[in-house]
């Protein structure tokens, strides 16, 4: 099971891409409406979540955390965050943020010594990280995205990650994407 977290003010493209490329690989992922079942994202765009924390009940394989503002730090003060990283990290599973949304790795200090990135100017939440100058990085469990403009690179990264480089690949062919 794959859970993509949603709060009020996520950057819809961030969450919206990834979620639409880990579905055509044929990945189980629910999106987990954080501040209910309607989430509005950072551009009026509403979306409705398939399912709320307390039903989030399943040992997560990989957990997406979109950016976006005030996303981000919606997701990073959201109970089930720390719920789900405990539960997800324990039991040998990854965690994924994009954009902004890295703070939220960052500040409980899992990318100490990981390589990471995220959107210019939130570096300093990023505690202890060694800096990529790529725009999606893996380092262990985690994997992080520089921002919306590659929304689709990191979705393809999470898909190669739960199955392989050639599925990612098949997916990228048919979506007509090239790196």
């Amino acid at each position: 099971m794959v859970y993509l977290l949603l709060a009020d003010g996520f950057e819809e493209v961030e969450a919206l891409s990834p979620l639409d490329i880990l579905r055509r690989g044929g990945i189980d992922i629910k999106t987990v409406g954080v501040s209910g079942k309607e989430v509005t994202g950072s551009h009026g765009i509403t979306v409705t979540a398939d399912i709320l924390p307390e039903e989030a009940i399943e040992i997560p394989e990989l957990v997406i955390f979109p950016g976006g503002m005030p996303g981000s730090l919606n997701l990073d003060s959201a109970a089930i965050t720390d719920t789900l990283i405990e539960r997800t990290l324990k039991n040998g599973g990854a965690l994924a943020a994009i954009c902004a949304a890295p703070l939220i790795l960052g500040k409980r200090g899992l990318l100490k010594g990981k390589k990471a990135i995220c959107y210019p100017g939130f570096e300093s939440y990023l505690e202890g990280a060694l800096i990529a100058d790529t725009p999606v990085v893996t380092d262990g469990a985690f994997t992080t995205a520089k921002g919306m403009g590659v929304a689709f690179e990191f979705g393809l990264a999470l898909l190669a990650r739960l199955t392989s480089k050639e599925k990612a690949d098949e997916i990228a062919a048919s979506a007509q994407y090239s790196l």
